[in-house]
C-alpha cells in the first residue's frame, strides 16, 4: 500500500515536468535549480507531499544537470556548479568536440547523481538513529556547528561567513517568543505584521529569485551568445562510452568529494566542482593539459555537482539542517504540508522517505534518457531570450507570495524587501545561502537553548557538562573556528602576496 501511493502516473509525470523545467532553468545562463524550486515552490501547496517531492526535486535535478549545456557551448555556466565544467568543455567544443563533451557530462551526471543516492540511502537512517538521542542542548551544538562550518569554508572571509549567517538568525527571531507570548525583536513600526515574524517563503523566494533579476535588470538582461549550436552538427570526433574506461578513479573521487561538500551546510556547488577538478588535476599523469579541453576535467566537474544532489539532503532529513540553497528552499515545501524536518523524520514518515529515494532515481535515470539522446535539441534552450522569462516568473513570485499565507499582502511587501537584500548581497559579493540557512535554523537556535536552560535551572554548565556526545560536538565547533582563523589568515596572506 505504501508504494501504491508513491509508484502513481501523476507523481512520475510532475517528476518530468519538474525535470524539464529544472534543465530549463539550468540551461538559461542566470538561472539556478535555486531559483526554479523557489519559484514553483508555491504551486505545490495544491498537491499532496509526495506529489510535491517529485516536482521539486526533478527540478533539482534538471538545474544542476542543465547548467552544464551553456558552460560546454558558449562558455557560461548555467549554473554556479558548472563553473569549472567551462575550462575543458569549452575547448572541446573549439575543436568540434561538443556533442562529445555534453554526452560525457551527462553520463557523468547520472554516475554523480546515483553514488549520492547510494550514499542518502545508506547514511541517512542511521545518522537519525543517533540524532534521536540529542537533547536540547545537543540539538543547539550541532546548529552552532553548522554556522560555523559556513563561516569556515567562507574562502578567507571568515568574519562575512559568521555576519551574514547570524543576521539571518537574527531576522529569524522578528516575531513572538512562543513559549511566554511577549515579544522578542520586532521593529515598532511593523509591531502588528511582524507579530509571527516573516513568513519563511517570501523570504526564499525573495533572496533567490527576484533578487538575481534584480541583478539581471540592471545589466539590461543582454543574451550575449555566439551561437556554437553549428558545432553540434559537425563534430569531428563521436562519444563513446570506451572514453570511461580510464575514469573511474576520477568518477569514485569526484563522486565522494561531490558528496561530501553536499552534507557540508551552506557550501554550495561551485565548492564542489572546484574541488574535485582542482584534485583530478592534482592526481593527474597530465596535469599541463587541463583546460584544453580534456575529459577528465568535464567528467570531475560534473560528477561531484550532481554528487551534492543526495550528499546535501543527508543532514536535511537526518538532523533538519539543509545542506545548500536548494535543500534550504526545499524545507519550505514541508513547511507548507506543516511538518518540521529532523531525527524522527524517517521513522514518522517511511512514505516521504522513500519518496525521497524514488523520486531521486527516477530524475536521475529520466535526466540521462531526456538529455542523452535529443541533446542537439534540448541545446537550443540556450537561446531563449530571458526578458521574456523573467516577467512571467515575477508575476509567480508574487502570486505565490501573496498566497503563501491565505492573501496576507505584507508577505509580497516581504518578498520585494528580501529581494532587494538579496540584490544587495550579491553586489557587495556576499553569500545569501549563509543568510537563509541561518533564517531556517535561527527559531530552532532560540528554541533549544531556552529548553536547555529550562532542564538546568537557568545553569549555562549544562552546555559543557552533558557528556561525551556534548565534548565531542565543542571539540568540532572549535577545529572549524581555527580551521576558520587559519584560512582567514591564509587568504589574507595571499591577497598581499
Amino acid at each position: 500500500m505504501e508504494f501504491a501511493e508513491i509508484l502513481t502516473v501523476q507523481n512520475f509525470f510532475m517528476g518530468y515536468i519538474g525535470l524539464l523545467v529544472g534543465i530549463l532553468f539550468g540551461a538559461v545562463p542566470g538561472m539556478t535549480a535555486t531559483m526554479a524550486v523557489a519559484v514553483f515552490l508555491p504551486l505545490t501547496y495544491a498537491y499532496h507531499l509526495t506529489t510535491s517531492l517529485f516536482l521539486l526535486l526533478g527540478m533539482y535535478v534538471g538545474g544542476i544537470s542543465g547548467g552544464l549545456i551553456p558552460a560546454i557551448l558558449i562558455n557560461i555556466p548555467g549554473t554556479p556548479s558548472s563553473i569549472t565544467t567551462c575550462f575543458d568543455g569549452y575547448p572541446m567544443t573549439l575543436r568540434g568536440e561538443g556533442e562529445r563533451a555534453l554526452k560525457i557530462g551527462i553520463t557523468s551526471s547520472l554516475i554523480g547523481g546515483l553514488f549520492s543516492l547510494l550514499c542518502l540511502f545508506l547514511f541517512t537512517p542511521p545518522l537519525a538513529r543517533f540524532a534521536i538521542n540529542f537533547s536540547a542542548v545537543e540539538k543547539f551544538l550541532v546548529i552552532i556547528f553548522a554556522m560555523t562550518i559556513i563561516a569556515a569554508l567562507s574562502k578567507g572571509d571568515m568574519f562575512v561567513g559568521f555576519f551574514i549567517g547570524f543576521l539571518g538568525v537574527l531576522v529569524a527571531l522578528m516575531g513572538t517568543f512562543d513559549d511566554n507570548n511577549k515579544l522578542r525583536l520586532v521593529p515598532y513600526i511593523f509591531r502588528k505584521e511582524l507579530i509571527y515574524g516573516f513568513a519563511l517563503l517570501p523570504v526564499l523566494i525573495g533572496l533567490f529569485a527576484l533578487g538575481q533579476m534584480f541583478e539581471e535588470a540592471e545589466s539590461g538582461m543582454k543574451d550575449n551568445i555566439r551561437k556554437n549550436t553549428e558545432a553540434l552538427q559537425k563534430s569531428s570526433r563521436k562519444f563513446s562510452f570506451m572514453d570511461f574506461k580510464d575514469q573511474k578513479i576520477n568518477l569514485l573521487r569526484s563522486s565522494i568529494l561531490g558528496t561530501l561538500v553536499g552534507v557540508m551546510p551552506g557550501v554550495g556547488g561551485s565548492a564542489a566542482c572546484i574541488l574535485s577538478y582542482t584534485q583530478a588535476k592534482t592526481f593527474s599523469k597530465t596535469p599541463e593539459k587541463f583546460g584544453t579541453g580534456i575529459i577528465d576535467g568535464v567528467i570531475a566537474s560534473e560528477t561531484s555537482n550532481n554528487g551534492l544532489t543526495g550528499g546535501a539532503l543527508i543532514p536535511l532529513l537526518s538532523m533538519g539542517i539543509p545542506g545548500d540553497s536548494t535543500t534550504a528552499v526545499l524545507v519550505g515545501a514541508f513547511a507548507l504540508q506543516g511538518m518540521q524536518i529532523g531525527p524522527l523524520f524517517i521513522k514518522e514518515n517511511p512514505v516521504l522517505w522513500h519518496t525521497v529515494l524514488i523520486a531521486l532515481l527516477f530524475c536521475n535515470i529520466l535526466m540521462f534518457i531526456t538529455m542523452f539522446f535529443p541533446i542537439k535539441q534540448i541545446a537550443k534552450v540556450i537561446y531563449i531570450p530571458r526578458k521574456r522569462l523573467y516577467p512571467i516568473i515575477i508575476i509567480m513570485c508574487i502570486v505565490g507570495a501573496y498566497r503563501a499565507s491565505y492573501g496576507v499582502m505584507f508577505d509580497v511587501w516581504s518578498l520585494i524587501l528580501f529581494g532587494i537584500i538579496g540584490y544587495i548581497l550579491a553586489k557587495f559579493k556576499l553569500p545569501a545561502t549563509p543568510f537563509l540557512i541561518g533564517f531556517i535554523l535561527g527559531g530552532d537556535l532560540e528554541k533549544y537553548f531556552i529548553d536547555a536552560l529550562k532542564g538546568s535551572n537557568g545553569d549555562l554548565a549544562i552546555f559543557f557538562t552533558r557528556g561525551p556526545i556534548c565534548w565531542f560536538l565543542w571539540l568540532l565547533i572549535i577545529a572549524s573556528v581555527l580551521y576558520s582563523v587559519y584560512t582567514n589568515r591564509k587568504g589574507k596572506t595571499s591577497g598581499n602576496t
